[in-house]
Parts: C-alpha cells; structure tokens; sequence
C-alpha cells in the first residue's frame, strides 16, 4: 500500500518586482541581509502590480520580506550541501541550510525600507540587501518584530553573525574614491562587503592571488595579508571601472 501523497500541479509564478542594486554580480555579496549596510538597493514593481495602490499603507512599516529567485544559480540540486560557516568542507541537508542550490531557487531576505516613490510607477527603495542586480522578486510581506523575532530560537551551526575582517586601502584606492561623487558611501560598502570575507572558503590560504569584486560600476580588486600575530587582513589594491 502506498501512502505518498499524490503530487501536486507544477506552480507558475509571476515576479512581481525586479531588483536594482550595487551589486552587479553575486560574487562578493553578503551571505545574509543586513550584514553590509551601506548597500542600497531598489525594488521596481512591474505590471501590473505597479500600481500604487498595491503598496497603499506600506510606508508604516520599516522591514520588509521579499520572496525572491537565486535567478544566477544552476537550476538543480543536491540532498547536501557545503556552508560556506562550516568552511566549505562539512556537509548537511540542503533544508539545514540557507544555500543557494535550492528545488526550487527560493530566497527569503529581510531588508530596510527606507522610500516608496509612486511617480513612475512603484520603486521602493531598500538598505542592507543583499540581492544582485536583476533579482526576481515574487513577493513583498512587512516584518512583524512581535511574532517573528524570537531571540530565544536556536540557530544551529550559525549562532551569531560572522567575525569580520580588518580591511585597509592602498593610496591608489583612496584616490580613485575622492574623484567619485559617491566615494564616501562607495568607501564604507566596500569596507562593509570585504570585511565579510567573499573569497571562497576553499581557496583562503591562497596567497598572493588577486580577487575582484564587482561594486556599482566598478571593479574592487584586493588581496589577503598576514600580520605578524596571523590575523588576515584584506587590503583592496587598486579600484578600476568595471
């Protein structure tokens, strides 16, 4: 006797938004929202869910859920799966894990909602995301602290933010940010994302090797340094128009 439940008709779902954000690429973006935030982002909402009336009462909230695609992963899957927490070699179930390798490329992000301009359509504008550019978005909810914080949760193998790292600028870098309008908050998003440590876990005690890391309309180049008590550091080397 089979017990399995029959299987459910394939979904179809209709983004209703698109992202536009610093990031132009998914390499170096945060592992979770929130954790850079100097990293500005829009949402654009597209017909016909574009109207304002849709987003009517919104502006009384400060958070928001958006639903979204891991649009640039791979359409398939695996059982387990490598955090990038647990150095990239310990596996567990995909569904122990935030991974991006999901059945059905699913993402769930908490972010700031900081405007809502309704005079071309509806863009709301966003902080601490950590969406890349052209991200679909399926769905917006607003936070509610009063169920869905729960300090008392446990959080498995990610207990409390990650460590970040001491990162510095080379006099080259510093002086490709003073010609740009936005070199303050450029400055402080790149320190916020390096810090995070982008490069893969598995190619950390590679030395010398130059990394990039797309942000707005440039290319961030840095590299790790040791200290002489061993701590690494990142320091960015040069800054290039992408």
């Amino acid at each position: 006797m089979n017990d399995r439940p029959a299987l459910p008709d394939p979904l179809c779902l209709n983004p209703v938004g698109v992202i536009e954000s610093d990031f132009p690429d998914k390499f170096g973006i945060p592992r979770q929202p929130g954790l850079a935030t100097a990293a500005r982002a829009t949402l654009v909402l597209v017909p016909p869910y574009d109207d304002p009336l849709t987003v009517r009462g919104l502006s009384a909230f400060s958070h928001l859920w958006l639903t979204f695609v891991f649009h640039q992963s791979p359409e398939r899957w695996t059982p387990l799966v490598r955090p990038p927490r647990l150095g990239g070699n310990a596996r567990v179930g995909v569904f122990a894990s935030r991974s991006t390798h999901r059945p059905n490329r699913l993402g769930l992000s908490l972010v700031e909602l900081i405007d809502i301009d309704t005079s071309r359509g509806v863009r709301l504008t966003l902080r601490g995301a950590d969406l890349v550019s052209g991200t679909p978005v399926l769905d917006i909810k607003p936070y509610l602290p009063w169920v869905e914080s729960r300090p008392e949760a446990r959080a498995g193998f990610a207990p409390e933010a990650p460590s970040t790292l001491a990162v510095g600028l080379s006099p080259e870098a510093e002086a490709a940010l003073q010609c740009r309008e936005d070199g303050d908050t450029l400055r402080e998003l790149i320190l916020q994302v390096l810090g995070q440590d982008p490069r893969p876990a598995y190619r950390r005690d590679a030395e010398a090797r130059i990394y990039g890391v797309r942000l707005r309309d440039l290319d961030v180049r840095f590299r790790a340094l040791q200290e002489p008590d061993g701590a690494t550091r990142l320091e960015v080397v040069e800054i290039v128009p992408a």
